[in-house]
């Protein structure tokens, strides 16, 4: 699928399509070819998958890929929410398991506790499974704050010392769950999440972002050309050495010509 624009920023690989179906293709054509060399070359490959509705055009087409021996794939999640009712269908390992996870033979799939007894003690769990599985893939998207995974500026640590961890909320990032259709007032979304943190996901070999829609073009826009810091998290996509960015028109439409 071509784009219609390409262009780099600092070393982040920029690619905006015309539509956002032929931006999922493109993104799950490209991470299936990733996926498929790392197991031409490794027992099993480690991918991290964000759960939020930007991701559902690539996922789908990524759970149809041929070609990937999924029983040697091990898979996790960025982030949970925490308190919230295990039959919840907001939960985010629901979202995936509707969306990737139960669709496929997966070696393993490592899901947070959102209702962990002890938030803390599940952080320091997950956490020593990310370090046992190092992440070669890392699928995601940004948020309208520039949040990645549930890295809100106020929290969001370039140098974080911990993996995954626990965080409170902002305003921005809980409303962005009403937008996405997932609750119906700011009031039901929890106010804590577990999220892997930046560093979790800068250690991935390749990171694969996706970011359709226009109420993610103001993000999209300080992704590419804000100072790479904390207020703009998702600016630290532009220090990877292998992250590729897929838009649509709609997120790319604040964007001046690259």
């Amino acid at each position: 699928m071509a784009p219609i624009q390409q262009f780099t920023a600092d070393h982040l690989h920029v690619n905006v399509y015309a539509t956002r179906d032929q931006m999922g293709i493109a993104a799950a054509t490209e991470a299936a070819t990733a996926i498929k060399q790392l197991l031409n070359s490794k027992t099993f490959v480690n991918i991290i998958f964000a759960a939020a509705p930007s991701q559902n055009e690539m996922l789908l087409h990524l759970s149809a890929a041929d070609g990937i021996d999924w029983s040697r794939v091990i898979a996790f999640h960025m982030d949970e929410y925490v308190g919230l009712n295990e039959n919840a269908p907001q939960r985010f390992g629901h979202f995936l398991d509707q969306a990737i996870f139960g669709k496929l033979p997966f070696h393993e799939v490592h899901y947070i506790n959102g209702n962990a007894s002890n938030p803390e003690e599940e952080c320091s769990r997950y956490a020593a499974l990310l370090e046992a599985n190092p992440v070669d893939i890392v699928c995601m998207g940004i948020g309208e704050n520039t949040h990645i995974a549930f890295n809100d500026p106020h929290v969001a640590d370039f140098n974080d010392p911990s993996m995954v961890k626990l965080v409170e909320l902002d305003e921005v990032s809980r409303m962005q769950q009403v937008h996405d259709g997932c609750f119906a007032s700011i009031e039901e979304v929890p106010r804590m999440a577990i999220t892997l943190t930046v560093p979790a996901l800068m250690r991935a070999a390749s990171i694969f972002c996706v970011v359709p829609g226009i109420n993610k073009a103001m993000a999209v826009e300080h992704t590419i050309n804000a100072d790479i810091s904390a207020l703009y998290p998702s600016t630290v996509l532009r220090l990877h050495e292998n992250a590729r960015l897929y838009l649509d028109e709609k997120s790319a439409s604040l964007l001046k010509q690259h």
